[in-house]
Formats: C-alpha cells, sequence, structure tokens
C-alpha cells in the first residue's frame, strides 16, 4: 500500500498523531515540563574527538555522560561466547530461562522475562497492569517514564483499514502494523509533583487516585509507578518507609505499584540490603542490566507468575521475542552474578569528585603526573573545595552513582562548563601533565549531571577533578582580566 494516505504517512513519520497533528517527543517533552528540549542530557548528541591541543590525539577520555556507556570485559564476552542457546519465542532458550530465573528469585518474585530494553519493559508493565483502554497510572512529573519514554504508554493510533479486494496483502500488512500500536496502549496518565529526593507527597498521590469508577466522567486509577533510583534527581534512593506507605496506599485502593528500577541495584548496594528487601513493597520491577551492571543491552521485567505469562504477550507485540538471545542473557546473567558488588566503587568516586577524598600523609598522589598544585598528599580537593566557589552541590543527595550540582556565577551556563571540561585547553598538558577530556551532560536547572561507572577508574575520577579545577581557574582568570 503506497503511503499516499495523509494521516498513515503521518504516523509513519511522526511516531503519534493527537487530533490530527504531528507531536514529537522531543516537542512533547518540551511542552511538558515548559522548557527548552535543548536543555535536557538526550539531546546533547555527539561524543568530542580525542584530541589534545594543537589536534594532537593523547588525551585522556573520561566519560560520565552515563553509565550506559559501560563495555562488556573480556569475561563477560567469554560468557556470551560460550553461551547455550535456543529459541526463546518458544521458551527454548536454557540461558535465557536461566537468567529468568536468576532474577526472579534475586528480586523475591514469582517470575521474569528477558526484554530488549527498559523502555520496552517499562511499557509493558503499564500494558499489562492498565488492561483497557482509557485506564489511568499515576507517575511523578519527573519520572523517566513520564519524560524520556515518547509517552509510550499514551501512543494510540485507532486507524479503520477498507476490506478492498484489490492488493489484499498489502491491507493485511498495514492492518497488522495497526492492531500493535492500538496495543500502545491507551493509557492515561496524571502526575504527582516528585520531591527532591524523588519521593511523592502521600496525600497528593492519594487525593490523584480516582475514587468514582464506574462513573463513566473519569478514567479508572489501576497503576501507581516509582523510580528507584531517581534519574532527574541525581541518583536519590528511595526509603523504605516510604515504599511501605505507598504499597499501604495501593492496597487500600486496589491499584497496583510498579517501580522502574533500572538502577535498582545502586538502591540495594547503598542502603545495604538485598533488592528483594526493596522489592517486597512492590508489585513488579523493571531492572536495567546495561546500566551499572555493563550487559551490553537487556532488562528483566519481573512479577507474579500471570502478570508475565501476560508480558510474554505484549513483548512479543512490541517486537521484543528474540530469538537466539542466549548471547546477550548470558551477559545479564554475568552481570547479576559478578558486578552488582562493584557498584560501591561508583558511589565512592561520585561522592570523591563532589566531596573530596582524605589520605594519610604517607599515600603517594593517586595521580603519577599531578603537580602540587592540583593535588596533595594529605587531601583531593572536589567541587566543594573550588575557591573562589563556582559550584553548589546538595551533600545529601550525593547517594549514588549520579551526581548534580549547579554553577552559581550565572556568566558561566551549564552548556559552556561541559563544553571546557570535553575540550583540551592552552597549557592544559604543562599545568596537568597531559590533556584530559571528561565528558558530561548539561541537565535542566542550570545544573550539570555526570554518571560514575565501571569504565571510571578512582584515577579517572583524580583526573577529572584536576580538570574541574584548572577550568575552574581559567574561568576566573578570564572574569578577572
Amino acid at each position: 500500500m503506497a503511503l499516499k494516505n495523509t494521516f498513515l504517512f503521518k504516523i509513519l513519520k511522526y511516531g503519534s498523531v493527537v487530533c490530527g497533528s504531528p507531536r514529537s517527543g522531543r516537542a512533547a517533552t518540551a511542552a511538558i515540563l515548559g522548557r527548552s528540549p535543548f536543555r535536557y542530557y538526550y539531546n546533547n548528541a555527539g561524543k568530542p574527538s580525542s584530541r589534545g591541543a594543537g589536534g594532537t590525539s593523547h588525551a585522556r577520555v573520561v566519560d560520565l555522560r552515563s553509565d550506559t556507556v559501560t563495555k562488556p570485559g573480556p569475561a563477560m564476552r567469554q560468557a556470551m561466547a560460550e553461551a547455550e542457546v535456543g529459541d526463546d519465542v518458544m521458551g527454548e532458550d536454557p540461558t535465557v530461562n536461566d537468567l529468568q530465573q536468576i532474577a526472579a528469585d534475586l528480586f523475591g518474585m514469582e517470575a521474569a522475562i528477558f526484554v530488549p530494553s527498559g523502555t520496552m519493559s517499562n511499557l509493558i508493565a503499564v500494558m499489562v497492569h492498565c488492561r483497557e483502554r482509557g485506564d489511568e497510572m499515576i507517575v511523578g512529573d519527573l519520572s523517566h517514564l513520564h519524560i524520556y519514554e515518547q509517552g509510550g504508554s499514551a501512543q494510540v493510533s485507532e486507524l479503520h483499514i477498507p476490506q478492498k479486494k484489490k492488493k489484499k496483502k498489502s491491507l493485511i500488512l498495514v492492518k497488522c502494523v495497526f492492531i500493535v500500536m492500538m496495543q500502545l496502549a491507551g493509557v492515561h496518565s496524571t502526575t504527582v509533583t516528585t520531591l527532591p529526593d524523588g519521593t511523592f507527597d502521600l496525600k497528593q498521590l492519594e487525593a490523584k487516585i480516582r475514587h468514582g469508577y464506574p462513573d463513566p466522567h473519569y478514567p479508572r486509577s489501576r497503576l501507581i509507578c516509582v523510580e528507584n533510583t531517581h534519574n532527574i534527581q541525581g541518583g536519590r534512593v528511595l526509603p523504605l518507609p516510604f515504599l511501605q506507605e505507598v504499597r499501604a496506599l495501593a492496597d487500600q485502593y486496589g491499584v497496583s505499584l510498579h517501580m522502574d528500577g533500572a538502577r535498582l541495584m545502586n538502591a540495594a548496594v547503598a542502603q545495604e540490603v538485598p533488592p528483594s528487601a526493596i522489592l517486597q513493597h512492590t508489585h513488579t520491577v523493571s531492572v536495567c542490566l546495561s546500566k551499572g551492571l555493563g550487559s551490553p543491552v537487556g532488562t528483566v521485567l519481573a512479577g507474579p507468575r500471570d502478570f508475565i505469562s501476560k508480558a510474554l504477550r505484549c513483548r512479543k507485540a512490541l517486537g521484543g521475542g528474540m530469538r537466539q538471545a542466549g548471547i546477550l542473557a548470558a551477559a545479564g546473567k554475568f552481570s547479576l552474578e559478578n558486578m552488582i558488588g562493584r557498584l560501591v566503587e561508583d558511589h565512592r568516586n561520585a561522592k570523591t569528585f563532589a566531596l573530596g577524598e582524605h589520605r594519610p600523609p604517607n599515600v603517594p598522589n593517586g595521580c603519577r603526573s599531578c603537580p602540587s598544585s592540583y593535588l596533595c598528599s594529605i587531601s583531593l580537593p572536589a567541587l566543594l573545595d573550588c575557591k573562589p566557589p563556582l559550584f553548589v552541590v546538595d551533600v545529601s543527595a550525593v547517594e549514588t552513582n549520579i551526581l548534580r550540582f549547579a554553577l552559581q556565577d550565572s556568566t558561566m551556563t551549564p552548556q559552556e562548563f561541559c563544553t571546557r571540561m570535553s575540550e583540551v585547553g592552552e597549557d592544559e598538558e604543562a599545568a596537568l601533565g597531559q590533556g584530559v577530556q571528561v565528558l558530561m551532560y548539561p541537565h535542566f536547572g542550570n545544573s550539570v549531571r555526570a554518571v560514575w561507572h565501571l569504565g571510571i577508574s578512582a584515577e579517572d575520577t583524580r583526573l577529572a577533578i584536576q580538570k574541574m579545577r584548572f577550568v575552574a581557574s581559567r574561568y576566573f582568570t578570564e572574569i578577572i582580566k
């Protein structure tokens, strides 16, 4: 069928049509928050080239853009290469089955399913929990599910396909495509205010739950979604008492509680509890394997057995059924069995960058080429030690591997700071002993986001601190002139 149908063309080009008008995901995000979409880190495309001053290529790159940039190491690659595989759509891939069982046991859930991405996993959860078109979910206004997943839970295209005799095969194909799109998922969402620690005001949350069903004027409240750790709020860990109270509200009103636990393991490590201690307060969870846990791809969705059987159908409808997926699942198994304990290193490095590190006087500098003007043998200065003060950090908010900090000098924007950090400045190699490119993203609210992961060592963190202080020093020298 040729793409002459105007409505069909808009759907395939823009992804969604609301009242006949195309709406891009980026514009929708801007409309939701009332801010320019270019202030959000996903829109800052491109990795700067690793070139030093004068076009040389000797700069050390410290990539703090996201923990999604991790790459599998030799041991994980070996596990992938040696994985036993089968057809997972038929339920016959032993490595996928092992991963799903390991995850279910670790999370304290009845069952689990391996899916390609966190966005798909959250969408599947919404589709299963919100079983009827027009059901409603309650999410935080700064949640990843609400801001960065393209509103997939609400993207619906109802298009009547006339059953003409001619071009029958093409019409059937197009109809199949739109059957899938109509399953995405017809869910209405309402938001509660996300507090600085990632939680909600429980009275506001309760007020958002609809009580009038089956009154035809209102949607039916079906689902509450929480995010742990909270991305936009800087990797905040949801307190266990808060989760307990949210679950009590959910049970009281007969709604489900889903956790976007993309970085759940960071929360568990920070709270020094097993993941199941957190998840006992939720019905379902989505856990990403490709962030701090280091897998190249994949997410696990877990919950009751009946929920997972329905999730399997949704995964197939969304195109997430993979065949010999054991090669990828082997990486996920390796992550769950070997990579959780090391997350504490990422948390420590993030705190070091923000708050500093103190060492005994007899311990040598961590950086071999560090001039004494930038590091001393007693303490490692950090953001809060910058003189004169340039950065603002909420010390209590530095809990895991994500650091969000602000610039208090209005003449230095987050964009300019990130640009300076990513480039090798004049005289930098002479001052620091080498060129250093630190990659970060400007964030919303005049802030900068930096994320630590398995690719960033303690030495990388010290180099990033040196570069930060070098950039700050050069900046203050310029404005004084």
